[in-house]
């Protein structure tokens, strides 16, 4: 007897790929989009606001606490309404938020659009990536998270440099981007199903096996960490560069540009990766990369060898989100999975947001300075590859050692 409750989609394809991982693009728009226009935003606000050097950069950077502190909550919603519906509302509510502040003269206003608009971002990722676990599994699976970090880096390099062009002219110009969204509503609205019963019977044939807490645990320290190693680079580069005599913009801009270009050769390497070494190899290669790149940059004495750290810090970051997300997502029961991914998104957020405090304690407590900080962290990341290097080695050793089952 049928459910009429459960979608009677049995596949998925290329189109509903498509869409997610096209949505999931949209959350690294929301920051690099509006970056390059900075210096406008403090040349038209810093005269009239007196806390112009605080307001101006949470424009920049408060979405992404807004979506750490509001990831959970969303995924709770994914989980309790459906992903398709709150998925939609939240690409609506991004593209009414986005272009908002074209049309403001308030800075106060302004940031607090942005902390709302980060919040609509929250639920679309958190929607986007649990959805991918709910269409796939298996190896289908792994592809389309690939896809999904692949596609946020190209798009963040392209819109990373559209927003630059547009902010040449206006700084309110590049927000007006942010109605784009709106095209994608249809799609989501005819090709998105939603996986979830609606009835509150759920019956145990939907929520087999029991959430791996342990695996959980595992998955958000490994990403919160990450993100803490994998910023440093984002924000202490360019201060690194300024201290070598590198003060062009473009010459700043191409280190950044350089850098997530090897993040997107991490994330296509990845695949090979993790069928050669295995998670645990794959997280111990990650985080060497990590510490070999932090390394070089702290010792760095030229733009050249900034570049050279720069890449190879790269590509372990690259590899970082997908390594990361997979077991996260194996570990979750379908009844769970957008509160399961909306803790990773948090996760992965705060140690976004927290990166440069962890840098300012690191010199603070160790009484150094940017470069012995950042020599500190690589060691704990080596330390780090070190535990998961001893852990594969560990898993191999068992297998080896266990016994052949008998059908």
């Amino acid at each position: 007897m049928t459910d009429h409750n459960v979608s009677p989609r049995q596949a998925t394809g290329r189109r509903e790929g498509a869409v997610i991982v096209l949505g999931s693009g949209l959350t690294i728009v929301g920051s690099v989009m509006v970056s390059p226009v900075l210096p406008k935003l403090f040349a038209e606000f810093g005269p009239v606001e007196p806390n112009a050097e605080l307001l101006v950069p949470l424009a920049i950077t408060g979405p992404a606490l807004a979506i750490a502190l509001c990831a959970p909550l969303a995924g709770w919603l994914a989980d309790r309404f459906g992903r398709k519906n709150l998925l939609i509302l939240a690409t609506l509510l991004y593209a009414l938020l986005g272009a908002t502040p074209a049309l403001l003269n308030d800075l106060t206003a302004l940031v607090g659009v942005r902390l709302l608009f980060g919040c609509a971002e929250a639920a679309i990722m958190t929607c986007c990536a649990a959805l991918i676990a709910d269409y796939w599994k298996g190896d289908e699976r792994l592809k389309y998270v690939n896809y999904q970090v692949v596609t946020i880096g190209v798009m963040g390099a392209l819109f990373f440099v559209v927003g630059g062009i547009l902010g040449e002219h206006s700084w309110r110009t590049p927000f007006y981007l942010y109605l784009l969204p709106l095209l994608l509503i249809p799609a989501m609205l005819k090709i998105l199903w939603e996986p979830i019963r609606k009835t509150p019977q759920v019956t145990e044939e939907l929520t087999p096996g029991r959430v791996n807490k342990a695996t959980l645990l595992v998955g958000y320290l490994l990403i919160f960490s990450g993100m803490v190693l994998g910023f440093i680079v984002t924000v202490q580069t360019p201060i690194l560069l300024v201290g070598l005599g590198v003060t062009s913009s473009t010459l700043i801009g191409m280190a950044a540009g350089f850098g997530l270009l090897s993040t997107l050769m991490g994330s296509l390497l990845w695949p090979l990766m993790r069928r050669r070494l295995g998670t645990s190899g794959c997280n111990a290669l990650l985080l060497a990369l990590l510490a070999l790149g932090l390394w070089l940059l702290s010792e760095a004495q030229s733009y050249n060898v900034v570049l050279l750290a720069v890449f190879i810090h790269g590509i372990g970051a690259g590899m970082l989100v997908p390594n990361a997300m997979a077991p996260v997502m194996n570990a979750l029961t379908p009844r769970t999975q957008g509160r399961g991914m909306g803790g990773f998104t948090a996760s992965l957020y705060i140690g976004q947001f927290a990166s440069p405090l962890v840098v300012a304690a690191v010199i603070a407590a160790l009484s150094t300075d940017l470069r012995g900080a950042i020599t500190a962290l690589a060691l704990a990341s080596l330390g780090g590859a070190c535990l998961w290097l001893l852990a594969q080695l560990r898993a191999s050793r068992s297998t080896q050692t266990s016994p052949t089952s008998v059908s």
